[in-house]
């Protein structure tokens, strides 16, 4: 993947692999110890309903980085 500033990133629509409308991106955790990014943190669309993914205590999806498979106009995460 090239490389992306994460300011770019920031407000960035999110898209499940199948289409469907996941949220807004709202912020990426990251693992203190080794650096490596662990999840987006996703305000999530009113119209979502699944519950494949885990939400943190404000209800915003947490979706592993390693399920990104695109970043253009949206971010496309695997569903």
């Amino acid at each position: 993947m090239a490389e992306i500033l994460a300011e770019n990133l920031s407000g960035k629509a999110v898209m499940g692999s199948d289409g469907a409308e996941l949220g807004m991106l709202y912020n990426i955790s990251m693992d203190l110890e080794t650096g490596r990014l662990e999840n987006l943190i996703i305000n999530p669309d009113e119209t979502y309903d699944g519950d494949e993914f885990d939400t943190d205590v404000e209800g915003r999806l947490l979706i592993p980085v390693r399920r990104v498979q695109a970043v253009k106009d949206h971010m496309i995460v695997e569903r």
